[in-house]
């Protein structure tokens, strides 16, 4: 899966959001619509679209969707 990939499933767990918010560089925490069920439904994508495990303190330690990426990809 290529960043771009994962910015399109990462936007796709959102349903009220525009699309075009979405970035590498994208604060996914500052976003109105995020909060504790979006996080648990970013980490059910990765662990399906990436076969990766990442927590809840791998969300809160990641600032942008390209920080999260890059993270999941190294476990």
């Amino acid at each position: 899966m290529t960043l771009n990939e994962f910015v399109t499933a990462f936007a796709e767990e959102f349903d009220e959001t525009p699309i075009e918010l979405f970035t590498p560089t994208t604060e996914f925490k500052n976003l109105d619509e995020w909060g504790s069920l979006t996080a648990l439904s970013i980490i059910a994508m990765v662990d399906e679209q990436l076969e990766k495990r990442i927590t809840g303190a791998d969300l809160r330690n990641s600032n942008t969707i390209e920080d999260l990426f890059n993270l999941a990809i190294s476990k």
